[in-house]
């Protein structure tokens, strides 16, 4: 089973992630970052974590969700699979290069390159809007999904 761990403050992260849900046909759950616990992330054989880049980081509930689970599964899930999608306004690379490094811990490994969704809002009235994610960066986000759910069924990783 894939966990896809997201978080959305203006829609474009949430739809990224349901897109790979979708993609992943029934072999992954959906799960917010406020909620996700530990026992999520040891029922799941890979992740896949989605989030917006703020301020060129994580959003402060992703980079939570790690501080309240990371302990807890240290030395637990060590090798599983993992891949990531960030929904940015102009880069994407800092919130990235954050979550690589806090996984890094856990000793996960990478299976995909990351989706970085640049939507372009550059704006205080642009960054603030709801997103409309394209179309084609969604079916990105949906071949994601299906690629690492096939990839786990398939114990490719």
């Amino acid at each position: 089973m894939l966990l896809i761990v997201w978080h959305s403050r203006t829609g474009a992260s949430r739809a990224l992630a349901e897109a790979a849900a979708g993609g992943a046909a029934g072999q992954a759950r959906l799960v917010r970052a406020a909620e996700a616990v530990p026992e999520h992330f040891l029922a799941a054989r890979g992740y896949l974590f989605v989030c917006p880049e703020n301020l060129g980081t994580m959003t402060g509930i992703m980079k939570e969700m790690f501080d309240r689970c990371y302990y807890p599964l240290l030395g637990r899930i060590e090798g599983r699979a993992y891949a990531s999608m960030i929904a940015a306004g102009s880069d994407g690379h800092g919130a990235q290069a954050q979550l690589d490094r806090i996984v890094t811990g856990w000793r996960l490994r990478r299976v995909a390159p990351s989706l970085i969704a640049n939507l372009g809002a550059q704006t205080a009235d642009e960054i603030a809007a709801p997103k409309v994610v394209p179309s084609p960066l969604l079916a990105d986000a949906a071949e994601l999904g299906a690629a690492m759910a096939s990839g786990l069924e398939q114990r490719i990783f």
